[in-house]
């Protein structure tokens, strides 16, 4: 497949739209700058097009009435994708330049997913009370109408699929927003679901957004009565802004500044490997990827020592090499943006680890290799920001409370790890973490069952398991007397 010679259109009411009227853009692959992929320009009148065809679909077809055709669908659809996951996955390390297996490992996920909510679909119950004699109630669980769901690029597959997969399970319709860094491959997600047999037109639509005014149009809209955004807690507080005034739901997984706590009888043969693994996993940027190192005062020195000699090892370079163990940032921009915080780190803490800049083997490719840094200061933008990339702290601390206090420092509160032998304070530090999902001796196990999400500033809503779908549906209350 010769990805830039495919281009990713928009998907507007049963049909793809091959109009260029807005314009071409294209995406560039960050292991070398060469053209990824092309994309047709969307525009805010045609999200308006694409949101005037969910709301038609949800109102005139039988889609939310129809709990098997949505699980067929859905089975369909993951056995679709589940057969290009090869090709596909060239695709997302061309784009947003993940190395091979980890590009592999998400589509496996994203099918994971759609399977998983193709079995909800035909298990979404409601209740009936008899209050009183010929008095009775019925709560049904009913869609809540056109879903708005806007995709980043550091994991396009998944992170499109584990929100869209329950909200048509629900029975809702939607309007998809991809990033333009990663259109192809939302497009190809979305050819495996449309050809799926009795899929009404209109349920799902796609609008590339080069533009702002795509976002801005599907969150203001008042036939948009949810939207499931993942991306950057600013980005987050603004589409909240904007929704309130159509008091739109709400799906948001945001920022992180995950922290793995290190205590004295942790099993080190096994944490360092992982740490360093989901420190460094895309080059840093996943939300739930381990940012800050926290180990006890007695094995601080030989934690950091082994951190360094780990994050050194890595084998940084582009994503379709097989023996490459990191891949590029997304882009230049970010590559200049993470040297800025490498300079900070030099001047705010004591940088065990210095990463560069590099081309990568064609000179022209956004790698930035891994840096570790030790500081106290909690205070620092380097703590409380989410950096997203290979840059990542080391601090210590003295006792189990100190942890704690240390690790819910932050406005973030996505994930965290513990890693000790004692079962009885792994659990009372997980409890006391203010975090939407807690590891024990482990990082970055993420279920298609078990929910995801965040405290504070990293989000609102569930996402995977059962409340991902709750998320998307509404409970009525119908009251009957006798006559």
């Amino acid at each position: 497949m010769d990805s830039k010679r495919e281009l990713a259109r928009h998907y507007v009411n049963g049909e793809w739209v091959s109009g260029a009227e807005w314009g071409v853009g294209e995406a560039r692959d960050p292991a070398d700058g060469s053209i990824a992929s092309r994309h047709l320009r969307g525009s805010a009148e045609l999200a308006e097009a694409a949101i005037s065809a969910a709301r038609r679909a949800f109102l005139g077809a039988d889609w939310g009435q129809s709990p098997r055709l949505r699980a067929q669908v859905l089975h369909g659809f993951a056995d679709r994708l589940e057969s290009i996951q090869e090709s596909l996955t060239e695709t997302v390390v061309r784009e947003n330049g993940k190395t091979w297996n980890e590009a592999h490992h998400e589509i496996a996920a994203a099918v994971s997913e759609a399977r998983y909510y193709a079995g909800l679909a035909r298990n979404v119950f409601g209740r009936v009370i008899e209050t009183a004699p010929g008095k009775v109630s019925t709560l049904t669980a009913e869609p809540v109408g056109v879903a708005a769901i806007i995709v980043p690029w550091n994991a396009p597959v998944t992170l499109l699929v584990r929100s869209l997969a329950p909200a048509l399970a629900a029975g809702c319709t939607s309007v998809i927003k991809p990033s333009t860094q990663t259109a192809l491959s939302n497009a190809r997600v979305v050819e495996c679901l449309v050809g799926a047999p009795g899929l009404p037109n209109g349920v799902v639509n796609s609008v590339n957004g080069e533009r702002e005014d795509v976002g801005a149009a599907l969150v203001s809209s008042p036939s948009v009565d949810i939207v499931s955004f993942t991306g950057s807690s600013s980005s987050g507080k603004a589409i909240m802004a904007e929704g309130a005034k159509t008091l739109k739901r709400m799906s948001l997984e945001l920022g992180g500044k995950a922290p793995a706590i290190v205590f004295p009888d942790a099993d080190l043969n096994r944490a360092i490997p992982e740490i360093a693994r989901c420190a460094l996993v895309h080059a840093g940027q996943m939300c739930v990827a381990v940012a800050r190192v926290l180990v006890h005062e007695s094995i601080y020195e030989e934690v950091a020592r082994r951190l360094v000699a780990a994050f050194a090892a890595r084998r940084v370079g582009p994503g379709l090499e097989k023996t490459t163990e990191m891949g590029p940032l997304i882009d230049a921009k970010n590559q200049r943006r993470l040297v800025d915080w490498i300079e900070r780190a030099n001047d705010e803490g004591e940088v065990l680890l210095r990463g560069e800049a590099t081309g990568g083997p064609s000179g022209n490719g956004a790698f930035v290799t891994p840096t570790l840094f030790a500081i106290d200061d909690l205070s620092s933008p380097l703590i409380q920001e989410e950096l997203f990339g290979p840059i990542v702290s080391i601090e210590r601390f003295g006792d189990e409370a100190e942890a704690v206090t240390k690790a819910n420092a932050t406005r973030f509160g996505l994930a965290a790890s513990v890693w000790t032998n004692d079962l009885h304070r792994a659990n009372r530090v997980a409890r006391r973490l203010r975090s939407g999902t807690v590891w024990q001796n482990c990082h970055m196990r993420l279920l298609s069952e078990a929910e995801t999400g965040g405290f504070g500033e990293s989000g609102v809503g569930r996402l995977h398991g059962v409340e991902g779908l709750q998320d998307f549906l509404e409970t009525k209350h119908i009251y009957a007397e006798s006559c």
